[in-house]
């Protein structure tokens, strides 16, 4: 049995953008990511991660445009796709038994379902109860509605889109969701938005500016699964489990961080490491990719400290010389420090 990806699979992986990417990531750990960009540019991204749900990975979309006022309800069945028109039964012949008696068509409305991927733009402003019942709805995938209970489809990504004006600086959902949350992806604006631009240009009938695909890239349900199974065969030496747990260590005793790290980003850190092996043609995991695994998973959790609760402080160091080495100090910078400080296995 192969234990490495089909020459077929990684030019379409090659091919992709970072959304996709961050999105595929999502899929193939059947787990939860957060994607965050400034706020001038919020709407795009939304309306750019809902196209590449629907056409690079053949997926259902809904979007919740969460505020303060955003209810229950609201949430339940902004999770719905919209209903088809209903279909129409027309009762068999049997059922006429004179000629006087009139056929009549018996209207089947189609049951709501769950679509595949929910974005949930500016989730952080949605009340505690709305983030508590999402919370719910990634835990057991499913969700009470007033007249049935919803159960989410085998291929289910929910994916917070928030404000932030550089990585893993920006607003947070509350804590217990905000660690559920496997990954997350920062996206720069001067990156561009692909399948907006592509339609763009459609419009408009020029392609010089933007490099046109050909479809080629769409990743059915089959090749994410083909890629997980593989993922689950992946070796991993004890020196590469040493280095990941030094990576865990150096970062839980790191100056900078406030609350340490939880032991739920260590797991979702051994899981995502593997299944970046396969999209890299490889069936054993290499320091680099415990890297970028890294760095996708600690962004959103790590909180940085204020220079009065560092931890230098209870030994006599000043307050603006504390402040200065913190001031420009974000997530992205403490893991790049940590990487920087923990020898990598040869």
């Amino acid at each position: 049995m192969a234990t490495t990806a089909p020459s077929s699979i990684l030019p379409k992986i090659l091919d992709l953008t970072d959304l996709e990417l961050a999105i595929l990531l999502c899929l193939l750990t059947r787990e939860h990511g957060i994607i965050t960009t400034p706020s001038s540019s919020l709407s795009l991204l939304t309306t750019e991660l809902s196209l590449v749900a629907t056409r690079t990975f053949n997926l259902t979309c809904s979007i919740i445009n969460c505020t303060p006022t955003t209810t229950l309800d609201d949430f339940a069945s902004a999770l719905l796709l919209p209903q088809q028109p209903a279909q129409t039964l027309q009762r068999p012949d049997y059922f006429v038994h004179s000629p006087q008696r009139s056929v009549h068509a018996s209207p089947l409305p189609p049951p709501s379902q769950i679509a595949n991927c929910i974005l949930a733009k500016n989730l952080n402003l949605a009340p505690k109860t709305v983030q508590i019942q999402a919370l719910e709805l990634l835990r057991t995938r499913r969700i009470f509605t007033r007249t049935a209970v919803q159960t989410a489809p085998k291929q289910f990504i929910f994916i917070p889109v928030l404000e932030a004006d550089s990585p893993g600086r920006g607003e947070r959902v509350t804590p217990h969701l905000n660690d559920f949350f496997s990954l997350a992806h920062w996206h720069d604006p001067e990156d561009g938005f692909v399948n907006i631009d592509e339609d763009e240009e459609a419009e408009t009938g020029s392609t010089d500016s933007v490099v046109r695909r050909d479809g080629s890239a769409l990743i059915p349900e089959s090749e994410i699964s083909h890629l997980a199974q593989l993922s689950q065969r992946v070796q991993v030496d004890v020196e590469i489990t040493r280095y990941q747990m030094n990576i865990v260590s150096f970062l839980r005793m790191h100056r900078a961080v406030a609350d340490g790290i939880t032991p739920n980003a260590t797991k979702h850190l051994d899981k995502l490491m593997r299944c970046l092996a396969p999209l890299h043609g490889l069936d054993f995991v290499t320091p680099a990719l415990v890297g970028v695994a890294a760095k996708k998973v600690y962004l959103h959790r790590i909180r940085i400290t204020t220079p009065e609760n560092e931890r230098s402080m209870q030994w006599g160091s000043k307050l603006e010389a504390v402040a200065a080495i913190l001031e420009d100090m974000g997530p992205e910078e403490v893991v790049d420090d940590v990487l920087g400080m923990v020898t990598a296995p040869i």
